[in-house]
């Protein structure tokens, strides 16, 4: 069964990708409520497949198979590391990167796999954005707070002209996936002027500003259920809100740089605190690190799951 298993590894992986491949699969697999086929199509990729295939326990799959749900370029991603990862197995690896980001490239990024598809996703943080005036002290002040996996974050002191872009490059995430991307942030008690702001994806070989603005969709910054809007905020599991910005599909990553910009010019405004934008595949499991992890990634230790300096 297990040589069986190891040649159709990569249709299983490509079926669970599918979701209407999936979706059929599961009315196949099971007679039981809607409720419970929503469960399954909700769960991790590997307990999927481990699932489709008929196996009791992920402790059955081989390494091998476990890589295969690596990224191709994952050893490169791990030596950008701000902290050394080490792992015992590739199945720790995949696991860890599943629940908890690693710090990239002296602490700009952050990265880590998607729990229910196994896709990329990527967190460009405050420093790494183009924030207008974002280096005037009067407008904006930078700080380091401990709830951000970030050494800085960007909190808005008061300016009229608010515009945000973070980019990124589309070959660093995963082919053929649906992506949103999320601005990440949170509002001091005493904010002002940060009802609503626009929002814009575009990849920057094809449009310009003039066009993206025509595209452009109205989010609403307030607390969850201050708004029932379609991109209403969202609370995180680690303390900040989230936001979705806008949505798009990365074909083979052939697309150069991609960007979105938060854009809001109407009146004074004060008290937003930016952690980052994230870009992650849409309807992605939505588990993101706790504060614990976050302080003990500042002190460079993180045993449990095998990352050190």
């Amino acid at each position: 069964m297990y040589n069986n298993y190891c040649d159709n590894w990569e249709r299983l992986v490509g079926a669970v990708f599918d979701r209407e491949k999936l979706k059929k699969l599961a009315l196949a697999h099971s007679r039981e409520s809607s409720s419970s086929s929503i469960s399954w199509l909700d769960s991790p990729i590997h307990e999927q497949i481990l699932q489709l295939e008929g196996f009791k326990s992920p402790s059955t799959v081989n390494e091998p198979d476990w890589e295969r749900l690596l990224p191709s370029d994952y050893e490169g991603l791990i030596s950008r590391s701000v902290n050394r990862v080490a792992y015992a197995t590739k199945k720790d690896l995949y696991l860890s990167l599943c629940e908890f980001p690693i710090l990239l490239d002296g602490g700009k990024m952050s990265f880590h796999l998607d729990k229910r598809t196994g896709k990329k996703c990527y967190m460009i943080g405050a420093k790494e954005l183009a924030i207008s005036w974002g280096e005037t002290p009067m407008y904006w002040e930078w700080k380091s707070q401990m709830d951000s996996s970030f050494s800085m974050v960007a909190k808005l002191l008061s300016v009229w002209w608010l515009d945000i872009r973070g980019k990124i490059d589309t070959k660093m995430l995963s082919p053929k996936t649906q992506y949103a991307v999320y601005l990440v942030y949170k509002l001091e008690q005493n904010y002002y002027g940060l009802g609503s702001a626009n929002a814009m994806i575009k990849f920057l070989i094809r449009e310009d500003d003039a066009k993206a603005k025509k595209r452009a969709t109205t989010l609403r910054l307030q607390p969850p259920g201050y708004t029932n809007s379609q991109n209403a905020v969202a609370r995180r599991p680690d303390g900040w809100m989230e936001v979705v910005m806008g949505h798009f599909y990365n074909d083979k990553g052939d697309e150069g740089m991609v960007e979105a910009r938060l854009l809001e010019t109407d009146c004074q405004k004060s008290g937003l605190i930016v952690e980052g934008i994230e870009f992650r595949p849409l309807n992605a499991n939505g588990v993101i690190f706790s504060k614990k992890y976050v302080k003990t990634v500042k002190k460079g230790l993180l045993s449990k799951f095998r990352i050190s300096q």
